[in-house]
């Protein structure tokens, strides 16, 4: 892996050497990066940017439901990684098993955690999409912003965005001078981190910017029973290149290269009815989980003389994923699961995007990617040595897609708003599975492949200069794919699924700016909706199905940014209704071999109509709020405290809805606090993460509950350059 980095940053020496004996030329002004403040009046709230849709706009005057957040703010509110997202803004939920997670936006994204199931909601880094499902593990540091849109976003994110998208804006190098920051910090579990950036501008068109993050953090478990490796650790190392060259105001040439090494020892879990307090685990297999990868983006733009910009995103992802746990989370049986992805994946998008200025503006563009997971090693023990069951081969997907969006605005502030994207989309299974205690080899090859076309029409209505209104038909579209046999035969395929949402929402800013908010409805259809059904026979494989009649998601979304002089604060909040269309499925926990159609059944012991219920990972209520002071102690010296809260309802994690059986995640309210001193250069801040020391069961895959982080507190010390 580290082979792979260095062969990215050779390409960034090439680039340098040209940059070198390039002619100098000043450098074309940056536009703001997304969450970042334009000029405003003293006191008020800031304006926020967004750049989703491959342009920077206001978020006050863009049709989309997003919360946008800076550097600045993912730092105020605690969020270092992407399963803190959920305590920070509305109608999110994460369910993270380690290797992958749960990402669901309004109740849709991904439901269940299987690597044949694509994601719902897509997280791109600079621009390119992020592995689909692993490695989301990935530290938040040195970013600029972090946008995150709800509702499905066929035309600029495509197949994999469902429920939303997620968009992350590291902080690029500027010609500001030599300046960028080190900062260190120590917590209870022994937790050490070490994060730093400096930006060097090399000449007057090529400046880079490095940056490092570090931690090693104690486990928060106490694991009993003949096990072996370090379950629950924590001991991450990123590094990140960057750099921008600019040799003439129209060509701007920006470079990345990251790379991440995260170790968790293992992923501890007890049974879902365990008497077990949740950090205390029992378990007798050897414990293991840790993701390697690396991402090189290249991004070039140009400006033609009529104002037209050409730009070009290439990306190359590399990465290794490894995990080794106890399958029934006891020490009574050595059941194991031992998991080994080895995932690669290139990608192409190429836009043409028109001026700001003038009624009519559009964006053009074409998307490639290629996305190849292999399997070296993937073994379930029933127990290990006497039932085993292995997986081995690839499973390539290729994306092709071509998309636009026009905007015209027409008289008395209205502005219509049409966009498309036709996507093709193809998944190969080439593996076979094993047992080779009774000498059997079941190949599967097959194939799955859709096209369809997605996009959103809106029609806008600027009233004035503080509010906006707007409403939309968008769709979303989410590939099929091809399940693993569970048996002689090769199972069935299941279907794509498609959204369509009918949303409206009306943004204002009052109080001379000092009050920004946002309120939105929504009514989705959601077809096909993919959920996973266990095996009676085999309780730990599982066959993907479709919901073959139609559910409905609905609700309602708030939120508020204000700053009156040195107080601020900021709101989120949601109200959701979800209910499943027609659908009878079996539930492995109970007996009973009958037939059991998934329109018809009929019900029996394990055949159970779940018609009317709700979605997984779709709780009713979420909210979130944060307060801040800014106390002026002289000598230009301030003093900051600073509180938020946040409530993610509760939720079901199977569509049985069997309390008894641990399907039901328990609400989740975290309450974080820090207060910051500032003198010149320094900032020390103190704080603590869930302060109330509120005992949660994160999520439940394959009968395992995982437990959500503990309190967690300590001091950092930052200073600036």
């Amino acid at each position: 892996m580290r082979d792979k980095l260095f062969l990215s940053t050779s390409a960034l020496a090439l680039l340098w050497s040209g940059a070198v004996c390039a002619q100098s030329a000043p450098p074309a002004t940056d536009t703001p990066q997304a969450g970042q403040p334009a000029a405003q009046p003293s006191g008020a709230a800031e304006e926020v940017v967004v750049t989703a849709e491959r342009r920077t706009t206001n978020l006050q005057t863009t049709p989309i439901a997003a919360s946008v957040f800076s550097g600045a703010d993912l730092a105020n509110k605690g969020v270092t990684s992407v399963d803190q997202l959920q305590t920070a803004m509305p109608s999110v939920t994460i369910q993270n098993f380690g290797q992958g997670n749960d990402f669901n936006i309004r109740g849709i994204g991904k439901g269940e955690q299987t690597s044949a199931t694509l994601v719902g909601v897509v997280t791109y880094h600079d621009g390119v999409a992020n592995f689909p499902g692993y490695f989301q593990d990935e530290p938040f540091y040195d970013i600029s912003s972090l946008e995150v849109l709800r509702g499905p976003q066929g035309t600029f994110a495509g197949q994999n965005a469902i429920g939303g998208a997620v968009f992350i804006t590291e902080t690029n190098p500027d010609f500001n001078g030599l300046h960028g920051y080190v900062q260190g910090g120590y917590g209870n579990y022994n937790d050490g981190s070490a994060q730093g950036a400096v930006n060097v501008p090399i000449s007057d068109t090529l400046a880079v910017r490095i940056a490092i993050n570090d931690e090693y953090r104690d486990s928060f478990y106490t694991v009993t029973g003949p096990y072996t490796g370090s379950p629950g650790l924590l001991q991450t190392s990123s590094a990140r290149f960057s750099a921008l060259w600019v040799p003439t105001e129209a060509l701007k040439v920006l470079f990345k290269t990251d790379y991440n090494y995260i170790n968790q020892g293992g992923l501890p879990a007890d049974p879902v009815n365990s008497p077990n307090d949740i950090f205390h685990i029992t378990s007798n297999a050897h414990s293991l989980y840790y993701d390697e990868f690396v991402r090189s983006v290249l991004d070039v733009s140009y400006q033609f003389p009529d104002g037209i910009t050409a730009r070009s995103v290439s990306g190359y992802q590399h990465g290794i994923s490894a995990a080794k746990i106890d399958l029934d989370g006891t020490s009574l049986l050595p059941f194991t699961f031992t998991d080994h992805i080895d995932e690669e994946i290139y990608s192409e998008e190429v836009n043409l995007i028109s001026p700001d200025q003038g009624p009519l503006t559009w964006v053009a563009g074409l998307y490639y990617s290629y996305d190849r997971m292999t399997f070296p090693g993937y073994d379930i023990g029933e127990p290990t040595g006497i039932f085993d069951t292995s997986l081995h081969g690839s499973n390539p997907k290729q994306t092709e897609a071509i998309f636009g969006q026009v905007s015209y605005d027409l008289p008395a502030g209205f502005q219509v708003q049409v966009g498309a994207r036709e996507t093709a989309f193809r998944t190969t299974n080439d593996v076979a599975i094993a047992i080779p205690e009774f000498g059997l080899r079941l190949p599967d090859r097959q194939s799955e492949h859709d096209s369809k076309l997605t996009g959103k029409i809106a029609l806008n209505w600027k009233i004035d200069p503080n509010n906006f209104l707007y409403s939309f038909v968008a769709t979303g579209h989410k590939g099929g794919g091809l399940n693993i046999p569970t048996g002689l035969a090769l199972p069935a395929t299941f279907k794509p699924e498609d959204v369509t949402d009918y949303e409206f929402g009306w943004k204002a800013t009052s109080f001379g700016g000092h009050l920004k908010t946002q309120l939105g409805g929504y009514y989705n259809d959601y077809k096909n909706f993919q959920v996973s059904i266990g095996d009676p026979n085999n309780p730990t494989q599982s066959l993907e199905l479709n919901v073959p009649n139609t559910s409905e998601i609905y609700g309602l979304e708030a939120q508020a940014q204000a700053t009156f002089g040195a107080l601020s604060f900021d709101f989120g909040g949601s109200l959701l209704h979800s209910q499943l269309g027609t659908f009878y499925a079996v539930d492995p926990r109970f007996p009973g071999a009958a037939p059991c159609s998934p329109t018809s059944g009929p019900a029996s012991g394990a055949c159970q109509n779940v018609t009317g219920k709700q979605n997984v990972y779709a709780p009713t209520l979420t909210f979130n709020i944060g307060a801040q002071y800014v106390y002026d102690v002289g000598n230009g010296d301030t003093v900051i405290p600073r509180a938020n809260f946040g409530h993610v309802g509760s939720q079901w994690s199977t569509l049985f809805e069997n309390s008894s059986l641990g399907d039901r995640l328990d609400a989740r309210n975290l309450l974080s606090a820090q207060i910051a001193y500032e003198h010149g250069d320094w900032v020390a801040t103190a704080e603590a993460t869930n302060l109330t020391g509120q005992e949660y069961v994160s999520a439940i895959n394959g009968g395992l509950r995982y437990a959500g982080a503990p309190r967690q507190f300590g001091l950092k010390l930052m200073r600036t350059f």
